[in-house]
């Protein structure tokens, strides 16, 4: 059966001047602050995961969401290999532990996908269990949508050659070289396997109520907004952003305490 997601037909070239990247940076974290409020005071609630290659810009894009939303109701989640406890149960029980609640947006920076990913191509899964995994997950995310939650899922493709660009240059910048590790150049001898484990994934797990918005990240700017302006059209299709009205009584004590009564 042909695949329907090929990372190899994706425009790498697409790019985004700066002046237009910074006005739609711009609009896109003031509607996501009105996201958050309406979310917040309705009982909404949305995870989103971001997915793709090591130094695609991942941690980018959650920058942008994170510098303007208000924690008390967003959670950031990088995701790690799992503990020695946490390996001895599920691998979806982690996740399930890491939920929003009511009112609350989080972001998962990498997820349950490492178990098609990672795990499948470093070995750390049998087969029986990442091909297993496909349906475990489309379950997972259905119960999640079912119980009124929104997923956003975006996952983020560059080259091999930017790719190592950019580790190159994490190596020789002293507060980013933190990031690199043994793993992401080893990895790169297995490029092909990954890309084929991210194909099939894209493929068995891109669903109705969750959707994977696959984005060519070769540049920063381009991603960020693209990323984001996905962000903004899942959680806000049919959501009321009006601002929120005062809570009944604080008019009335405001206009007290400036002496207008």
């Amino acid at each position: 059966m042909a695949k329907k997601h090929r990372l190899a037909d994706l425009d790498m070239s697409t790019s985004m001047a700066k002046g237009h990247y910074e006005t739609r940076l711009s609009d896109l974290q003031l509607t996501l602050v009105r996201i958050q409020q309406a979310y917040l005071h309705s009982g909404r609630s949305a995870v989103i995961v971001l997915e793709g290659w090591d130094a695609a810009g991942k941690g980018g894009a959650i920058r942008r969401m994170s510098n303007v939303l208000d924690p008390r109701g967003f959670r950031v989640w990088p995701i790690a290999a799992p503990t020695p406890s946490e390996a001895k149960h599920h691998y979806l029980k982690r996740f399930w532990e890491r939920l929003p609640g009511k009112g609350e947006i989080a972001v998962f920076d990498r997820s349950w996908y490492g178990r098609v990913l990672v795990e499948r191509v470093e070995g750390f899964a049998t087969e029986a269990e990442w091909r297993r995994a496909y349906a475990e997950i489309n379950d997972f995310e259905k119960q999640l949508a079912d119980n009124g939650t929104r997923i956003v899922k975006i996952f983020l493709a560059i080259t091999k050659d930017e790719q190592l660009q950019r580790f190159l240059k994490r190596m020789d910048d002293p507060l980013k070289r933190w990031k690199l590790s043994v793993e992401d150049f080893r990895n790169r001898s297995k490029w092909d396997a990954y890309v084929e484990a991210a194909e099939t994934m894209l493929d068995k797990t891109s669903t109705e109520v969750a959707p994977w918005k696959l984005i060519a990240a070769n540049h920063k700017k381009y991603t960020r907004v693209t990323a984001l302006q996905e962000v903004v059209d899942r959680l806000a299709d049919g959501v009321d952003l009006s601002p929120r009205p005062l809570e009944p009584g604080v008019a009335e004590e405001a206009a007290e305490l400036r002496g207008e009564r």
